[in-house]
């Protein structure tokens, strides 16, 4: 199957499998039976094939063989993690040593699934794998405006922002700045304002997960 190309709007719509399977037959069954349920699907015999096309889409979740000839499933799974890209994984396989899954698990992965497997199974962990994944997508986004909002704020506005983080209200405001309520008013709109936020407990979150 070629590379995926979609517009913005259709990779907000679409939920994308990639399935690594060497064996041809397997490869063949699950992909018409994902694509026949939705889901755009993008097949590969080995994960080397797999690691040279660009993961530019998403919610996406991988599908994986664990034992294979050039790259096991372990493997390929520590390859995405040093180039940081946090996929949900799930593995199939038919015959994994103790350690394989073991350290499969160590390494986050979501699923582990032994031949035969029982269709709904499968379904159940690549739905949950999507929504995992669309959940890490959000946050990437939440943060890294953020990360650019922070940079629009003067030196006192951003103390501003770290005082608000930490739950300070417009009294405690204008006692830590030195300001008239009006200016902690004014302080604190110009905050929400440039972040793009809506609410205190908005910006608490979005801090506590950038200090996380």
């Amino acid at each position: 199957m070629s590379a995926i190309s979609e517009t913005r709007q259709d990779q907000k719509l679409a939920k994308y499998v990639f399935l690594i399977e060497d064996s041809e037959p397997m490869r063949q069954s699950l992909v018409g039976m994902l694509e026949f349920l939705g889901y755009q699907v993008q097949s590969f015999s080995s994960a080397v094939d797999f690691l040279q096309v660009p993961i530019q889409v998403g919610p996406a979740v991988v599908i994986t063989d664990m034992r294979m000839p050039d790259m096991t499933g372990v493997e390929l799974q520590a390859e995405l993690l040093k180039r940081g890209r946090q996929m949900p994984i799930i593995f199939i396989s038919g015959e994994s040593t103790i350690q394989q899954s073991i350290d499969a698990m160590k390494q986050g992965a979501m699923e582990f699934l032994i031949k035969p497997f029982e269709r709904d199974q499968l379904l159940a962990a690549v739905a949950k794998g999507l929504e995992q994944d669309a959940s890490y997508m959000r946050s990437h986004i939440e943060q890294s405006a953020l990360e650019a909002g922070l940079k629009k704020l003067s030196a006192r506005q951003l103390e501003t922002f770290e005082l608000l983080s930490q739950g300070f209200n417009n009294a405690e405001l204008m006692e830590r700045l030195n300001v008239s309520l009006a200016t902690a008013k004014q302080y604190k709109s110009e905050v929400m304002r440039k972040l793009g936020l809506r609410s205190l407990a908005q910006l608490i979150a979005l801090k506590t997960r950038r200090s996380e």
